[in-house]
């Protein structure tokens, strides 16, 4: 199938073209896109493998049937338009010769890079923020994604509903040395936390998700319920994802983060339970796709503090920012 686009935001997701074409099943013959009005256009030709007439996605959204692009292009992440696109006039005809291959190969996708993990802290007298320097290791397999201190595993895709085992590095709340009011409430630990996320891909290119996690170390003893929406949108070799969510925390790690035990409680540091919280949570990421196969990600959030968590005496702040950065190549 061909698939003609003349749109960067439906073209990094892959979705909506122009114009489709069935072409002949052993590719041999030419054929023809007829009719295009003059204007900007990037060309996607796919192997229909299953004749359903889709392109199957796994569970994040990459191409599992064999594809290739005008320009002899093949992406380092989500396909860049500017990097496919060529310009039709009036009457002329444009010949491409479009190889086809798997974006996974034969044993998936290897990257190497450097990143850093940044977050503020909330916590009164503390101007502190954490800085997290750590290596990138990224793999894109078929069901398996690792991109620095995440992972996905696929367990369940089916059309545009997927079902994932994911992975998350979490960064220390706190060391005691932070700030004066912390002082003898002990250092609050990094863990990893493990759970299922669903997807949902939505009409006009939004992505629904929802997922749990849970400490998988016992430091933090809680977790999380999330639920939220992102859109891509392309200009130039930039793409930019815009968020927006909910973070639900359960009653233990609200309290492991901005609680007050009763053992720990002084005259200016009472005891405090905030229990359950709910933030909101709005971000953005960025991608930039370098030549020679780099590649730059970029993610930062802002949660938005309840009063619930607000209102602890160890606060005094009422957001959390946090980022992950990195740079990549892809082998």
């Amino acid at each position: 199938m061909a698939w003609v686009f003349d749109s960067p935001n439906s073209f990094v997701d892959l979705r909506d073209p122009v114009r489709t074409v069935v072409l002949p099943e052993r590719g041999a013959t030419p054929d023809y896109i007829l009719d295009l009005p003059a204007g900007e256009y990037a060309l996607i030709v796919f192997h229909d493998a299953n004749k359903n007439g889709i392109m199957d996605k796994n569970f994040i959204g990459i191409p599992r049937e064999w594809l290739g692009f005008s320009n002899r292009y093949w992406p380092e992440g989500p396909p860049t338009f500017a990097r496919a696109a060529f310009r039709l006039e009036g009457d002329e005809t444009k010949t491409f010769d479009v190889q086809l291959r798997s974006v996974f190969g034969k044993t998936g996708l290897l990257g190497v890079g450097v990143g850093v993990i940044a977050q503020t802290s909330p916590y009164r007298g503390s101007s502190h923020v954490i800085v997290q320097p750590i290596p990138v290791i990224s793999y894109i397999g078929d069901r398996v994604q690792v991109l620095g201190p995440s992972a996905n595993v696929g367990i369940l895709k089916w059309r545009d509903l997927g079902f994932a085992l994911t992975v998350q590095y979490r960064l220390a709340a706190y060391d005691e040395e932070d700030s004066p009011i912390l002082r003898g409430m002990g250092d609050r630990n990094s863990t990893v936390m493990g759970g299922l996320a669903f997807q949902a891909n939505l009409p006009a290119g939004i992505r629904m998700s929802a997922g749990f996690d849970q400490d998988l170390l016992g430091r933090v003893r809680g977790g999380t319920r999330k639920v939220g929406m992102n859109k891509s949108f392309q200009g130039g070799l930039f793409t930019l994802s815009p968020q927006v969510g909910w973070t639900w925390s359960t009653a233990e790690l609200t309290n492991y983060e901005f609680g007050v035990s009763p053992e720990k409680a002084l005259p200016d540091r009472p005891a405090y339970s905030p229990g359950t919280s709910l933030s909101f949570v709005c971000g953005l990421g960025l991608f930039i796709e370098l030549p020679g196969a780099w590649r730059i990600v970029l993610n930062g959030k802002t949660a938005f503090l309840p009063s619930a968590v607000s209102e602890s005496p160890l606060v005094d702040q009422s957001q959390l920012m946090s980022g992950f950065a990195a740079v990549t190549r892809l082998f």
